[in-house]
């Protein structure tokens, strides 16, 4: 219920009990004067606040009610501390400090009353009516009820109201979380992460960063859309990339984008942990996916597809400019220089299977990775030849300390990597295996 209405009832409730105790002779014969004052005393006090354009905030509420306080009780010493009046004037108060303002409110209200009897007490003087007539406390009594009931009432609805609001609120909460997952799909989950935790802007801006660029695509893939069927080939195209993705985000890149069968990824932005190991992530994906074709072809011969598919990779290191480019309503997050055109060149150069790397690239993982010089290319937007490696492999899986054992041919396909397994894991691929070699064994 808005302040100006409550006060309203307020002060009307309290005239009519005022005005049945002058007729009883219970108050004063002079507090009849008083019956005007108090039912224009609201309706002056509103024009008041919206004369001097006071607003309706927490704190002009607040200071009202204390006046009001005064009020109360200096007309608590007016009538003489009617016992039945005084008790529900305090009531009336109090409700409406708690409903408006909260027990911080309702203590110091309570104690402005408190003060302004002792004060009007002083200045009027100090006399007790204990005993008032029927008629009074029964004024008084449906008054307060009245005035209690009434606020009650409003102070419901504003309840279910905030409750709607509340339950609207979640529901748009829940809807905008669906929808942000739903949009996450066509972003980067580092982008959408940097995006959505306020650490990036939407806006048109780059900037130059030391980035490890990744290009792989499909050796064989135009010959197999000769082949199959749409509907097909796109359920192939979008499982590869599914797989590739998952050893992306593994290993922290960030995804560009997908160009036909080709794939885009960058490591040092938005996140990086250092050029090192962002370059050294984005070679030991770039294994990692080599390594899992070898399960793809052999889940894609399954399915009747004997097109050899093999991958072709290339990767290169260097300064690049990363952020929006696009215009203010359509932005396109990616990279561009002649890194990017670096990378892709390789990546055609390659041989199905082979990764192929910048000497940046290798300088930086030729500690970590045995890799093979495979001598020097023209590059457009290089000034001079550019020096090639081929990837061999991770030093720690060569010779005979190798971590993993691989093995493909028809019918059959086995990656296993004994870093990655733990004892429970152990014991099933254990068995796995035993009953494997069981059935070879009677066939």
């Amino acid at each position: 219920m808005p302040a100006y209405t409550g006060r309203v009832l307020a002060y009307l409730t309290s005239s009519i009990t005022l005005a049945v105790g002058v007729i009883e002779n219970h108050f004063p014969s002079y507090m009849i004067w008083f019956i005007p004052v108090a039912m224009l005393w609201p309706h002056i006090l509103y024009f008041i606040i919206r004369y001097f354009k006071l607003g309706e905030s927490a704190l002009i509420r607040e200071k009202t009610l204390y006046l009001d306080a005064i009020i109360a009780g200096l007309s608590i010493v007016l009538i003489n501390f009617s016992l039945s009046t005084s008790i529900f004037n305090i009531l009336m108060a109090s409700f409406s400090f708690i409903v408006l303002g909260g027990m911080a409110v309702w203590l110091k209200g309570n104690f402005i009353i408190i003060c302004s009897i002792i004060i009007s007490s002083m200045i009027f003087g100090l006399e007790f009516n204990l005993d008032a007539p029927l008629t009074v406390d029964l004024a008084a009594g449906l008054g307060a009820a009245v005035y209690v009931s009434v606020t009650a009432y409003y102070t419901h609805l504003q309840a279910e109201a905030l409750h709607k609001a509340k339950h609207q609120i979640q529901h748009q909460r829940e809807l905008s979380i669906s929808l942000s997952h739903k949009l996450a799909k066509y972003l980067s989950p580092q982008v959408w992460q940097s995006i959505f935790t306020g650490e990036r802007d939407v806006r048109l801006e780059t900037q130059r960063k030391r980035l490890s660029i990744f290009f792989s695509d499909i050796k064989g893939f135009t010959e197999l859309s000769e082949e199959m069927e749409p509907e097909g080939l796109t359920e192939l195209l979008n499982s590869y990339f599914n797989e590739m993705s998952q050893i992306a985000l593994k290993y922290g890149g960030t995804i560009d984008k997908f160009i036909g069968d080709s794939i885009m990824i960058f490591f040092g932005d938005p996140t990086s942990r250092g050029v090192k190991e962002d370059t050294l992530a984005c070679v030991s994906m770039a294994i990692d996916m080599r390594k899992h074709m070898k399960i793809l072809r052999q889940k894609w011969q399954s399915q009747g597809i004997k097109t050899p598919l093999q991958i072709r990779i290339g990767i290169s290191t260097g300064y690049s400019t990363v952020g929006n480019f696009g215009a203010e309503n359509r932005m396109d997050y990616t990279i561009i220089g002649k890194e990017v055109n670096l990378a892709s060149r390789l990546e055609a150069l390659s041989e199905p299977g082979e990764i192929l790397i910048s000497y940046e690239t290798f300088s930086l993982i030729k500690d970590k990775v045995m890799c093979r010089d495979k001598g020097e290319i023209t590059v457009k937007g290089f000034a001079r030849p550019v020096a090639i490696y081929q990837i061999v492999d991770l030093r720690r899986d060569i010779g005979a300390g190798q971590s993993f054992i691989e093995h493909e041919s028809e019918g059959f396909a086995m990656y296993l990597d004994t870093e990655k397994i733990d004892a429970e894991g152990k014991e099933a691929i254990v068995h796995a295996l035993e009953s494997a070699a069981e059935k070879l064994k009677d066939a």
